[in-house]
């Protein structure tokens, strides 16, 4: 297994959420997406967050990235509270700390899937040099190495989705968040998808927090949080982990 500078060791909370709320505001209305979530993720733990649309996930998931400001409470990285950053630190934090899986695969068109992987290191201002032996593992781990050649309008919906988990992997993050990585795949590739990110958490180490509508892909984690108007309504453990074994 590759080494991984940038994941987290220690013992304690990787990810902290307290009190965090989101209120939008429509002319005079004031509409709250989230209200006062708290929960906390392990490091190396496997966490989904399910629930219905409008359940507040895709805001808690932006939160989380630091993506967008909070209207109260607070999110931590690595007890690192993303409201006392500025912007650059802020961004800086989250190309190193975070790799991030869309459900619209968002790859870039006129870039191969090598492109595609590499972008990502270069964006991330990484300056050590691209380990190609490491990206050569994840291609192999991933099962696209004869497809790293080809543009996204040649791949399949599965093969781009997992380019798209390679280029979140190539910066060895410690956290990966997946919004919805499923939602635009049949079920083969949705299985397969799922596979490769419970596999690359444990072969890798990395904190998965999985955003889902769907309680057979969330049981692919090692707990699960589930959300409604707003707020998490309830927790449970997947029978077998060593997270729920540590609850009991």
């Amino acid at each position: 297994m590759p080494d991984n500078d940038n994941l987290n060791h220690t013992k304690g909370p990787i990810i902290r959420a307290q009190g965090l709320g989101k209120t939008y505001h429509s002319g005079s209305l004031d509409v709250p997406a989230l209200k006062a979530v708290s929960f906390s993720v392990q490091a190396g733990e496997f966490v989904s967050i399910v629930g219905p649309s409008g359940s507040g996930k895709s805001t808690l998931f932006y939160l989380l990235g630091g993506m967008t400001s909070a209207t109260s409470g607070s999110v931590e990285i690595d007890g690192v509270d993303f409201a006392s950053l500025n912007d650059g630190d802020r961004t800086k934090l989250r190309r190193h700390r975070i790799g991030f899986v869309f459900q619209r695969f968002n790859l870039l068109p006129t870039l191969t899937a090598l492109g595609n992987i590499e972008i990502a290191h270069t964006i991330a201002g990484i300056k050590q040099p691209l380990d190609r032996k490491y990206l050569d593992h994840l291609a192999d781990m991933l099962g696209i190495a004869g497809r790293l050649n080809h543009r996204p309008s040649e791949l399949s919906g599965g093969e781009q989705q997992r380019v798209a988990i390679a280029r979140a992997l190539i910066t060895r993050p410690a956290i990966v968040l997946a919004d919805e990585p499923t939602g635009n795949l049949d079920t083969k590739n949705s299985n397969a998808v799922l596979s490769m990110l419970r596999h690359t958490n444990r072969e890798l180490g990395q904190t998965v927090l999985m955003i889902t509508h769907n309680p057979e892909a969330a049981a692919i984690g090692d707990r699960i949080l589930h959300m409604r108007d707003g707020e998490i309504t309830g927790e449970e453990f997947v029978t077998g982990s060593e997270y729920a074994a540590a609850a009991i």
